[in-house]
């Protein structure tokens, strides 16, 4: 199974939506490589500049209702190909986060009490992050800055499993149908 993990980005807003993470006017763009670039780029939020906070990071930690607004999959796409395949939430919208299990992507739900608590002890340092996943569907993301480590836990459900082991809906179709 592919390892899920990496630098931080935090983005200490709600309601983050599909034209924030990739602005509509990128939609024609014909490969996801294309939507690279934009990534963000019409997100508001005080001190985040796409450009610097962006390359290198894998993981985003995030407040609820990320990804809300227009069902499109060049959301997760444009997530996918700067290298960010975790996204880290009370919530999601319906439709995003299937769109990101359906890409082989994590869209890991945790209370809001944990996301608190991420936000408090680790927002304003340099920190990485791995999940390990467990047999009977829990799961555990973990974070790390310097001497502090912090695990919580969340479950997957068979089907979340299924995609993830596969590396998104078309490995899972190819081994199924």
């Amino acid at each position: 199974m592919k390892q899920f993990g990496g630098p931080v980005l935090f983005l200490d807003r709600s309601d983050i939506n599909t034209d924030e993470i990739i602005p509509a006017k990128y939609l024609t763009e014909i490969s996801k490589q294309a939507l690279k670039p934009y990534l963000l780029e019409d997100l508001k939020l005080e001190g985040f500049n796409p450009k610097v906070d962006i390359p290198g990071k894998k993981v985003i930690i995030t407040r609820e209702n990320f990804g809300c607004g227009s069902s499109r999959e060049h959301a997760p796409w444009a997530l996918e190909v700067n290298g960010i395949d975790i996204v880290i939430a009370p919530n999601f919208a319906r439709i995003f986060r299937q769109n990101m299990f359906n890409c082989g992507m994590l869209a890991v739900e945790l209370p809001e009490k944990d996301i608190d608590d991420m936000f408090r002890s680790f927002a304003d340092k340099d920190t990485e992050c791995s999940v390990s996943f467990n047999e009977d569907g829990t799961a555990k993301v973990k974070l790390i800055s310097g001497s502090l480590s912090k695990s919580y836990h969340f479950r997957l459900d068979g089907f979340e499993k299924a995609l993830i082991e596969s590396e998104g809906w078309l490995g899972y179709a190819d081994k199924n149908f």
